[in-house]
C-alpha cells in the first residue's frame, strides 16, 4: 500500500471517562515488570484533580512506546485542568525536559508554567504540579533511566541526569492526547495514576539519515531528531559525505562545498550545511536527549571530495561529478602523505564542531582500495579520530583491520564475519542488519524504496534480537541498535516520514525494551494508536497492512 500523508487527525487509543477524576479514571491494565515503583508524590498544594467533576480523557500506560520496564497502576488520575505548574527541583539537568513537557502540554490545550526552562514562574505552590526532581541516590537508573509517580494530587519525575529527565517527559507526553481536538467539550485530559521505573536495554539507540545522496537541510534534520527523541532514541547519525556530495562546510577546505556539494543523485542542485547550521542541529538534538554522530565516509565513497580536491587522487586529476547510485568505484590515494594531512585537518575541524564522543569514518564498500592499503588507511584514520579526542566508529569492514590500539565501535550491516572479527579485536558493536532495520527498503512489493536487502515491514523491523544478530558475539559487546535511512530514492520530507513511520518506533522498542518483554501482537495494537500523534505533529506515515490502523479522515 503506498505511503501517504494523512490530512486530518485520527482517534487515538485512549479511554474517555465521564467521571470525576477522584473516583479513579484509571490506567486500565498495565504492564508490571515485577519491580517496585517510586514513592507517591506527597505535596501540600491544591489539586484540581480533587474537585474536577467534568469529563476527562485519561491516557494509558499501555499506549507507551517503547514499553517501559516496570509499571504499577494506582487508583485515580491527575486531571490537567486549569494551569499546571511544571517545577524543576532537579537543577539544570531537568530544564530541557521541563521546557519539552510544557510544549507538549500546550499542544494538548493545557496551560502551564513553572520553575526552570525559562518561563519566569515564581515557584508558588498554588497550582497542581508536575515536579522534576534529582534522584542522585537511585544509581540503578543510570544516566538515562527515570521514575514517574502519578497521583491525583501531583506528578513527580525522578532522574539522575539530563537524558533521564527527557525520557520521563516523553513518556508523560505519550499519556497526553494527540491534540486538544480529542478532548471532549467541557472536559480535560488526565494522566493515569501509577508508578513507572524505566531503564533502557542498550546504551546506543540510533537512527541514521543520509544527507549526501540527496541533501536535506536543517528543518528536515531537526524533524528527524524530534521523532527520534519522542521514542527515546539517543543517537542521530548523519551521513554527511559520499560520492554524490559533501554536505558540511569545512573552513580549511572550502572547495569541498563550493564544488563538492553541487550534485546529488539524479542531478539535483545538492546543497550543504554551514557550520552554524550544524551547530544548531547539534544543540537542538542535545536538548532532546539526542547526540549527533557525524560521518565522513572514507577511503571509499569519496568522489565528491576527489572532484573538489584533485590532489587526493593518486593521478592528481579531478574525476567527473557523480549523480548515479553505484558504489565502490572511488578511493582516496592511501599511499600519499597529503591524504593523511587532509584526514587530520577534516577530522580535527569536525571534532571541534561536535561535542558528542563519536566520529564515524565510514570504511564501507572500499572496493577500489587495495586490501593492504585499506588496512593501513583505516588504522591511521582511527588513530586520527582518537588523537582528536573522539571515539572512532566505522562500518563492519573495519573489522579486517587491527583494532587493538584503542576504543572503537563497529557497525554491523550485512556480513557477520568482519563484525565478529571486530568484536574479537575489542570493538563494541552497533547492530544495523540491513534485512531488519535498513529503512530505505520497501515495506512490501507495492511501496517505494530499495529492495536489495529484502522487504522490511514493521513486523520484520520489530521481531529480532540484537544480541543474536552476529553469531558468537557476547551480549556484553553489543553497544546497541541503529536504523539507517539511505537516501538514493528519498527526495522529499514526505519520503522520510513514510520510510520512518511506523518502523522507527518498532526499532526504538527493540533498542529500549528487554527482549522478553516485547510481543508483536501487543506492539501492533499500541503503534496503531500513535497515528493520530504523527498526524497532529505534521508527520506522514505508511499504512502497513499488518497493523489495524484507525480509519482515515
Amino acid at each position: 500500500m503506498p505511503a501517504r500523508r494523512v490530512a486530518a487527525a485520527l482517534l487515538v487509543a485512549l479511554a474517555v471517562s465521564v467521571v470525576a477524576a477522584c473516583s479513579g479514571g484509571g490506567a486500565g491494565d498495565t504492564h508490571d515488570g515485577g519491580g517496585k515503583g517510586g514513592d507517591p508524590v506527597e505535596r501540600d498544594r491544591p489539586s484540581t484533580s480533587s474537585t474536577w467533576a467534568g469529563p476527562v480523557l485519561t491516557g494509558s500506560f499501555e499506549a507507551v512506546i517503547p514499553r517501559p520496564s516496570e509499571v504499577r497502576a494506582a487508583t485515580g488520575s491527575f486531571v490537567l485542568a486549569g494551569e499546571i505548574a511544571v517545577e524543576v527541583e532537579g537543577g539544570a539537568p531537568a530544564g530541557d525536559a521541563a521546557s519539552l513537557l510544557r510544549r507538549r502540554l500546550a499542544e494538548s490545550g493545557v496551560e502551564s508554567g513553572g520553575t526552570g526552562g525559562g518561563d519566569g514562574y515564581d515557584g508558588s505552590p498554588a497550582r497542581p504540579s508536575i515536579v522534576l526532581t534529582a534522584a542522585d541516590a537511585d544509581r540503578d537508573l543510570g544516566d538515562e533511566g527515570y521514575r514517574l509517580s502519578i497521583r491525583p494530587d501531583g506528578v513527580e519525575v525522578r532522574a539522575r541526569g539530563h537524558d533521564g529527565f527527557v525520557w520521563g517527559a516523553q513518556t508523560l507526553a505519550q499519556l497526553l492526547p494527540a491534540s486538544r481536538d480529542e478532548i471532549p467539550e467541557g472536559g480535560a485530559p488526565a494522566l493515569p495514576a501509577g508508578d513507572v521505573r524505566d531503564v533502557p536495554r542498550y546504551r546506543w539507540r540510533g537512527v541514521m539519515l543520509d544527507v549526501a545522496r540527496h541533501f536535506f537541510g536543517v528543518d528536515d534534520i531537526e524533524r528527524v531528531a524530534e521523532l527520534a527523541s519522542a521514542y527515546k532514541l539517543n543517537r542521530l547519525h548523519l551521513h554527511l559525505t559520499d560520492d554524490q556530495g559533501w554536505r558540511l562546510a569545512m573552513t580549511g577546505h572550502p572547495e569541498l562545498t563550493e564544488i563538492g556539494s553541487r550534485t546529488e543523485v539524479g542531478g539535483g542542485p545538492g546543497g550543504f550545511l554551514t557550520q552554524d547550521d550544524y551547530r544548531r542541529i547539534v544543540e537542538h538534538a542535545r536538548r532532546l536527549g539526542v547526540t549527533v554522530v557525524p560521518e565522513i565516509d572514507m577511503p571509499g565513497h569519496t568522489n565528491a571530495a576527489l572532484v573538489s580536491l584533485p590532489h587526493l587522487n593518486c593521478d592528481g586529476r579531478a574525476p567527473e561529478p557523480y549523480t548515479g547510485m553505484a558504489v565502490g568505484f572511488s578511493s582516496l590515494c592511501v599511499d600519499a602523505d597529503s591524504t593523511y594531512t587532509f584526514v587530520r585537518e577534516v577530522v580535527g575541524e569536525l571534532a571541534g564542531l561536535t561535542p558528542g564522543r563519536w566520529i564515524h569514518i565510514g570504511g564501507d564498500e572500499s572496493r577500489a582500495t587495495a586490501p593492504d592499503g585499506y588496512r593501513r588507511f583505516v588504522a591511521r584514520a582511527l588513530e586520527t579520530v582518537r588523537a582528536a579526542g573522539k571515539v572512532p566508529v566505522g562500518w563492519e569492514e573495519i573489522g579486517t583491520t587491527d583494532l587493538s590500539a584503542g576504543p572503537v565501535v563497529a557497525q554491523h550491516w550485512i556480513d557477520p564475519a568482519p563484525a565478529a572479527r571486530a568484536a574479537e579485536g575489542g570493538a563494541e558493536l552497533i547492530m544495523s542488519p540491513a534485512n531488519r532495520v535498513y529503512l530505505d527498503m520497501k515495506y512490501d512489493a507495492s511501496t517505494p524504496g530499495n529492495a536489495w536487502a529484502g522487504l522490511i515491514d514493521t513486523r520484520t523491523a520489530y521481531s529480532w534480537d540484537p544480541d543474536a544478530a552476529v553469531p558468537g558475539v557476547r551480549p556484553s559487546r553489543v553497544l546497541g541498535v541503529e536504523a539507517p535511512l539511505w537516501a538514493e530514492l528519498v527526495t522529499t520530507r514526505a519520503d522520510i516520514d513514510a520510510r520512518l513511520l511506523p518502523r522507527l518506533p518498532a526499532v526504538a522498542e527493540v533498542a529500549w525494551t528487554d527482549q522478553g518483554e516485547r510481543r508483536w501482537d501487543d506492539f501492533r495494537t499500541r503503534v496503531a494508536g500513535h497515528a493520530a500523534r504523527w498526524v497532529a505533529a505534521g508527520y506522514g506515515y505508511t499504512r502497513d497492512p499488518d497493523i489495524a490502523w484507525p480509519p482515515e479522515r
